[in-house]
């Protein structure tokens, strides 16, 4: 009797498990509350980007700092975004390899949750890196000349594309053994994307088949969308084209994520 009243129910209602994993989203905040250093990535990484580049490449590469931070810090955001969402494949594999997974069976949430609400606490890893390098382009000279209302669509955009991206995270932290591979693998796989887009150089700069690439690269569509949306050009084309392929990175990574993680956890 004891067993059966302690025993996880077989199945939870959605709303349930939304519930769930809102409380272990939650569980993810007080963790970066506990340890801020967690945020180091986001925090600091942003900043040296914007310094290096702007002052290092910005008068050869367009001729003065004041206009290369104007194209730049878009593209950072987008970059930094990126790069914040390789944590939900690192705190889950950090999880399991220490078996707080092994505890969480022994709840009555859903098998769901912990994964749910790893992904949902990186959203204000996301906020805080496109606050971060927003306030410290400001500082250094960078204008929003369109409106608040664009800049507000351009922060969703990036927390979409955050919580996309995280999915090729998951796959990879479901699949490796430390949390150093589920990194290591992450940022092999991110750099090519973030270093062959338009983020630094014009793609008009670059060797043909290189150009091909990043005018197709979903950071290249993404900083093109961002452009438009905080310092003004076209935005339907480069924006329709992005969420192609985040749409596109979810229907493909979100399966392979979700299967790799039930066979880790039972």
């Amino acid at each position: 009797m004891t067993a059966a009243v302690l025993a996880p129910p077989q199945r939870v209602s959605p709303a349930k498990a939304v519930q769930h994993g809102l409380s272990l989203a939650w569980r993810g905040v007080l963790k970066i509350r506990k340890n801020p250093e967690q945020l180091i990535d986001v925090t600091l990484q942003p900043i040296l980007f914007l310094v290096m580049f702007v002052y290092l490449f910005g008068g050869a590469i367009s001729g003065s700092t004041g206009t290369y931070l104007q194209a730049l810090a878009p593209g950072l955001l987008v970059q930094n975004t990126i790069m914040a969402s390789l944590s939900a494949g690192v705190a889950l594999n950090t999880d399991v390899s220490k078996g707080v997974f092994d505890r969480f069976r022994s709840l009555p949430i859903a098998r769901s949750a912990p994964l749910v609400g790893a992904v949902l606490a990186d959203i204000v890893r996301y906020l805080v890196a496109i606050v971060v390098l927003l306030v410290m382009a400001t500082i250094m000279g960078f204008r929003i000349t369109t409106n608040p209302l664009a800049a507000v669509v351009g922060a969703v955009l990036m927390i979409v594309a955050g919580l996309c991206f995280c999915w090729m995270a998951v796959f990879v932290g479901m699949l490796v053994r430390t949390p150093g591979a589920v990194q290591g693998i992450m940022i092999a796989l991110v750099f090519p994307l973030t270093f062959g887009s338009n983020v630094f150089v014009p793609s008009t700069t670059m060797p043909g088949w290189l150009r091909a690439w990043s005018d197709i690269n979903p950071v290249s569509l993404l900083t093109d969308a961002m452009r438009g949306l905080l310092v003004g050009g076209e935005v339907a084309g480069p924006l329709l084209g992005a969420l192609a392929w985040l749409a596109g990175i979810v229907l493909v990574f979100f399966p392979l994520a979700m299967r790799a993680y039930r066979r880790r956890v039972g």
